[in-house]
Parts: structure tokens; C-alpha cells; sequence
């Protein structure tokens, strides 16, 4: 082989590799903008529209409130219609959102849940407001958001008058049935975790059902904020029939659930709770609600505000111990 020819292919080789090297570094540089550019315009394309909920309520007209089925004297049903303190203190938000976001014409859209899908209702974007029993604590709130306490509640047991069942130890080897989804079955689980108290732990889809399981001697206690048993026992066919008892178990305090990805939704709501309480808005509906006749058969639950919610309504809070 010529000494000449050797050099000047060993050159053009070198010069196609520094060529095949560029091009292979350009393409890598490309590579990381090309994935960037295509990664954020899938993104873009799955981002669901209207995440935030002012921006949907202005879109549609209308805010959705998640009411419950059974929860006296909060909210529940009577004649077809959603009731009761939490709605009604919900209905005053929907007030205060036609002035604030200039829409006289806001409707209210009412969305049932239980005590099992009201969290999965918010989260999901299926209700704005959830209007009900539903206590603000730690757990509930890694997904949603809480707004000012409207009561504090403890819960306890509803035994039959006559079953002789009065103390947390008297209910040893029988059986107890709570909500699902509801703080209370927690606890109670808890409470039963050494087999120590030996109880049969039934799970009620709602509170209608499981004091049904009372009355019909399916189960011994049906534990649960008092309120709510107070509530269940005064619309029974006899309440006399029913007893509350027990010492507390746990502290309770209820609040309006919505989302907690909506900063300016809950200010919206919050300053308008505040205003209700300040007003005493919200001490009057307590008065139609705990110490006046209710639907549906115009029974008086005659609950006297507890010092901690009055406490509470002095400095209204979102922020509550757990």
C-alpha cells in the first residue's frame, strides 16, 4: 500500500468519526427538549378543566352542596328536601357567593352522600361544599380542607331504655355497630384491638340503618356522636325506648368539608362563616335546630350550646387540636 494513501484514509476516517460524534451529541442535546416538549403537551392535554372551583362555579352558575341522608339535626331529608343546621349554614355561603362573585342568579345543587363517599365526593370534584356531621381532624385533612367548626360533639352509645347497658365495660361480649367512614368505628376498633371487651363490630352503610339495627335488637349499642343519637332517638316512634349514654370517647368538632386545593374558594367561605357567626347567624340557626321543634315530626332536641362551641365562636378558627 502507498505511505501516502494510508495517512489520508486514517485522516478522512478520523473526520467522519468527529462527524458521526457531533451529530450523535446534537441529537442528545435534542433528545431531553424534544421529551420536554411532547411530556408538557400530553400534560397539558390531561389536565382536567375547571380544577379550580370558583372559576367552575362562575363557569356553570351553580354551586353543588353534598348533603346527608340521616344526620339530624344536621343534615338529612324530610318530604324530599335537604335540611338542617349544616345546610342551612351552607345555603348562607351560597348567599354570600352571590354578592362576592357578583351572581345573583347562583343556583344550589344538591348531591347525596354517606359517611363512606362525602370525602371521595370533594376530592373528586363532585361537590364544592360538604354540609353535614363531618369532624375536621388530622387524617381527613391530608385530602381536603376544613372550614370554621359549626359544633363540637362527643361521641357516645344509644342503648335500649330497658337493656340495662349504661357503661363502656357493660358492653363486654355483645354486640356494637357505628357508621362507616365515621371517626367513632375507628375508635371503637380501637377500643376492641386486645379482645379484652370481646365485641361483635358491625359496619352500618348510614345512621338510619344502624339505629335500625338497635331497634330491631340486631345489635346492642349503636356508638356515635351524641348529638346524632340525640337527633336519631327524638324522631323514633318511641323515644322514651332509647337511652344515650356512656362517658365520651372522643371530642368532635364539625365543620363544612371542601377542597383543599382551592385557596381562593375557602377564603371565600371562611370569611363568610365568620361573618355568620359574628352576625349571629349562626347562633340563631343553632337556636331553630337544637332547641326548637324539627322536621320532620316536630320534636325539640333541647341541646343547650356547650361552653367549648361558645369558646370557639368568640375566635373562629379553622385550626383545631387533634
Amino acid at each position: 500500500m502507498n505511505s501516502l494513501v494510508f495517512p489520508r484514509r486514517l485522516a478522512a476516517r478520523a473526520r467522519a468519526v468527529r462527524a458521526a460524534l457531533s451529530l450523535a451529541a446534537a441529537t442528545s442535546a435534542l433528545l431531553p427538549m424534544l421529551w420536554f416538549t411532547a411530556a408538557h403537551a400530553a400534560s397539558a392535554s390531561s389536565v382536567p378543566p375547571g380544577n379550580s372551583v370558583v372559576q367552575r362555579i362562575q363557569l356553570t352558575g351553580a354551586i353543588r352542596i353534598a348533603h346527608r341522608e340521616s344526620s339530624v339535626p344536621f343534615s338529612f331529608v324530610a318530604d324530599g328536601k335537604p335540611m338542617g343546621y349544616a345546610v342551612d349554614l351552607c345555603l348562607r355561603v351560597a348567599e354570600s357567593l352571590r354578592t362576592a362573585l357578583k351572581m345573583p342568579q347562583l343556583r344550589v345543587e344538591y348531591v347525596p352522600v354517606s359517611p363512606a363517599s362525602r370525602i371521595p365526593a370533594i376530592v373528586e370534584g363532585k361537590a364544592d361544599l360538604e354540609c353535614g356531621s363531618t369532624t375536621n381532624n388530622r387524617e381527613r385533612r391530608e385530602l381536603v380542607a376544613f372550614t370554621v367548626p359549626h359544633f363540637i360533639a362527643g361521641s357516645r352509645m344509644l342503648v335500649k331504655t330497658d337493656s340495662g347497658l349504661h357503661k363502656w365495660n357493660d358492653l363486654r361480649g355483645k354486640t356494637v355497630v357505628s357508621t362507616t367512614g365515621t371517626t367513632p368505628l375507628v375508635q371503637v376498633r380501637k377500643m376492641n384491638e386486645s379482645g379484652a371487651l370481646g365485641w361483635k363490630i358491625v359496619e352500618a352503610k348510614d345512621h338510619g340503618e344502624a339505629f335500625a339495627m338497635i331497634e330491631s335488637g340486631r345489635a346492642d349499642a349503636f356508638v356515635m356522636d351524641d348529638v346524632l343519637l340525640y337527633g336519631l332517638r327524638a324522631n323514633a316512634k318511641t323515644p322514651a325506648q332509647f337511652t344515650v349514654t356512656g362517658d365520651l370517647l372522643t371530642i368532635e368538632p364539625y365543620a363544612i368539608m371542601l377542597s383543599k386545593h382551592d385557596a381562593e374558594f375557602k377564603k371565600l367561605v371562611d370569611k363568610a362563616i365568620v361573618a355568620s357567626i359574628y352576625d349571629q347567624e349562626t347562633q340563631k340557626l343553632y337556636r331553630k335546630w337544637f332547641q326548637s321543634p324539627i322536621p320532620p315530626n316536630g320534636i325539640t332536641l333541647d341541646i343547650p350550646m356547650s361552653y367549648l362551641l361558645r369558646d370557639s365562636f368568640k375566635f373562629p378558627s379553622d385550626k383545631v387540636s387533634d
